[in-house]
């Protein structure tokens, strides 16, 4: 009796302590659900609100929630709403600026959920120009976008985390906040969402502990939690709270035996770098179709997880003088896993990652939405991928992510269909941010 007495006391104080490093009240511990988020773009202030009435008629409306597209449609945005969504017989206003929509398809803005800036001068506003009207970065200082916002061009609204939580030595420590114990994870998740942080997201040298503290810290501020794992099996991570997974190498611990992975865990443990070629040497010994593949889709279905691919930056194709099998392997098996995570029913959103080896500037968006049909996702998932479901995994879905009557006016409209050809997605005809249209050529 007294044993069990005593252990009972030990975890209870563990308990107590968490809690307190937490800031959680005891109320709020049990069960997943989350305190409502009021999650907001750093630059909302600065967007301007569009003023006339617009009609777009004749056009195809693939409204981003993946049913059936409406033919010779028509939207008519007033201010910077969406007034009415339909057919041929949803009424004109006799004072709206028509928009003929013929041989066009109209499309929700864009929404990439893991864009970087790296230093590259007006790559937000190309972006917009090429119809990605809101962008996640996902481990960035705050003050990297200062530049960006003072220019005066019509920018994305900037759903930003703030510097990426690692450990030492870090991976980028120009992006990175350095945490050494739970009291400066939570510190730090708290002055993210004072300053305005709509997510925050881990890096791979962090436990699952601390994983799980700034789960718990940030839940309880209303902001979900993303991760990019190498060295932390990421079925144990997303156990500790995590809403979404970066990249889909951060599943390599998952789908290999317990001693490779032990290999290069401890490669990239004793090296960031390591893992630059040895996620290729991993992946290449994948098999998608294994029992490991299965298991992990189901686990994240059930669970609910976000992935965000960006396959754009793994991406290899041979020259014509070389090849290297084990990156042409690595990622084939990428795209393969993919594409089975998704026909599992797991919630694939899309991310460019800004700047990818096989894309041309500011075309990164439209690459990997072209990677994910080569993996063989439909079109019309990949649409709701980079729209609707992204706009769930940002906690924005009630104002973006679709066309539908009272929700945000953020636009594009592309010549051809999508739903046909994916390819179509470049071409760009207008785009229109907060019911007011981008000027061609910022």
């Amino acid at each position: 009796m007294i044993k069990k007495i005593g252990s009972y006391y030990i975890y209870t104080c563990s308990w107590l302590i968490l809690m307190i490093a937490c800031n959680v009240p005891a109320s709020q511990t049990n069960g997943d659900n989350h305190s409502k988020s009021d999650i907001k773009e750093l630059n909302a202030s600065e967007i301007e609100a569009g003023q006339k009435t617009i009609a777009i008629i004749g056009v195809t409306i693939i409204d981003g929630n993946g049913g059936a597209p409406v033919e010779n449609g028509t939207v008519v945005v007033k201010g910077n709403r969406i007034e009415a969504v339909g057919g041929p017989s949803v009424p004109v206003p006799k004072y709206a600026e028509v928009i003929d929509g013929k041989g066009l398809s109209v499309l929700p803005g864009f929404i990439d959920s893991h864009f970087h800036l790296d230093n590259m001068s007006g790559l937000p506003a190309l972006f917009l120009q090429h119809g990605v009207t809101s962008v996640r970065d996902p481990g960035a200082w705050n003050e990297a976008y200062e530049g960006e916002r003072k220019y005066g061009n019509m920018i994305p609204r900037l759903f930003l985390c703030g510097p990426h939580l690692d450990m030492y030595p870090p991976a980028y420590p120009h992006d990175a906040y350095v945490v050494r114990d739970s009291l400066e994870a939570v510190n730090h998740v708290n002055r993210a969402a004072d300053e305005g942080a709509t997510a925050i997201k881990v890096y791979f040298r962090l436990p699952p502990h601390l994983i799980r503290v700034i789960c718990k810290a940030a839940h309880v501020r209303g902001l979900p939690v993303t991760a990019h794992l190498e060295i932390t099996e990421a079925m144990e991570a997303i156990e500790q709270g995590l809403d979404g997974i970066e990249h889909i190498t951060s599943f390599g611990l998952s789908l290999q035996s317990k001693r490779k992975g032990e290999k290069y865990r401890q490669m990239v443990l004793n090296d960031n770098n390591a893992r630059k070629q040895g996620r290729y040497d991993v992946w290449s010994n994948i098999d998608p179709n294994d029992r490991l593949t299965d298991s992990l889709s189901r686990f994240l279905v059930k669970k609910g997880t976000f992935v965000s691919p960006t396959l754009g930056p793994f991406e290899y194709q041979p020259s014509d003088t070389l090849t290297d099998t084990v990156k042409l392997n690595g990622f084939k098996n990428m795209k393969a896993v993919t594409q089975k995570l998704k026909q599992a029913g797991v919630r694939i959103v899309l991310g460019s990652h800004s700047s990818v080896p096989y894309a041309e500037n500011g075309w990164a968006f439209q690459h990997e939405m072209e990677l994910f049909a080569e993996s063989g996702i439909s079109n019309s998932d990949i649409i709701v991928a980079a729209t609707m479901e992204n706009a769930r995994f940002f906690r924005i879905d009630d104002r973006l992510g679709s066309i539908e009557k009272g929700k945000i006016a953020d636009l594009v409209l592309v010549k051809g269909n999508p739903l046909q050809d994916i390819k179509a997605v470049r071409n760009i005809s207008r785009v229109m941010l907060n019911g007011k249209w981008v000027p061609a050529g910022l």
